[in-house]
């Protein structure tokens, strides 16, 4: 049993393609162009050796009608192949997360919340104002973060009550001194 010759049609099952109904139609400089990707898609998943890529744009680049590029791309695929289910699995640990992203103000409360301890207490203020704005987008838009916004309103109320306390207690020293 003789090889076909790559310049003939593949002869199994194919999709229908523009030029299987125009085959003498004159080609265009589009046609050889899209021919000539088809060929190179084909070359760089490796359907298609050096040698036989070359001839084949270099016939495409050639061809006068559209039937002559339908001959030197059938054997290929005309478009993405889906690859099997093994080949697509990808453990669950690298998949984006699919579910509520975490507030970016519930994230900043928390952040100042922290800043308290070294910042002296300057950050309390915006830790309290972004933990209250932040618990309550979370209750409208179901977002994650709840406990970071807590986090930073604990910390930012503590830090605030502490400098209210320092004051008093200064205060109270200059009064009585």
């Amino acid at each position: 049993m003789s090889q076909p010759s790559p310049w003939q049609p593949w002869q199994g099952p194919s999709v229908p393609q523009p030029w299987q109904s125009n085959a003498s139609m004159l080609a265009s400089h589009a046609d050889r162009e899209r021919a000539v990707d088809v060929l190179r898609a084909g070359f760089s998943e490796g359907r298609l050796q050096q040698p036989e890529f070359e001839r084949r744009v270099a016939r495409a680049y050639q061809a006068r009608t559209v039937g002559e590029l339908g001959l030197l791309v059938a054997d290929l695929p005309q478009g993405p192949v889906p690859l099997p289910a093994a080949a697509s699995y990808v453990p669950r640990t690298f998949l984006p997360m699919a579910g509520p992203r975490t507030n970016d103000k519930a994230v900043g409360s928390a952040i100042c919340g922290v800043l308290c301890l070294v910042t002296v207490g300057l950050t309390g203020i915006p830790a309290v104002v972004l933990g209250h704005a932040a618990r309550s987008e979370i209750r409208r838009t179901g977002e994650h973060g709840d406990g970071l916004a807590l986090t930073g309103l604990v910390l930012g109320w503590m830090s605030t009550a502490g400098w209210a306390l320092m004051l008093m207690l200064l205060l109270v020293a200059v009064v009585s001194a």
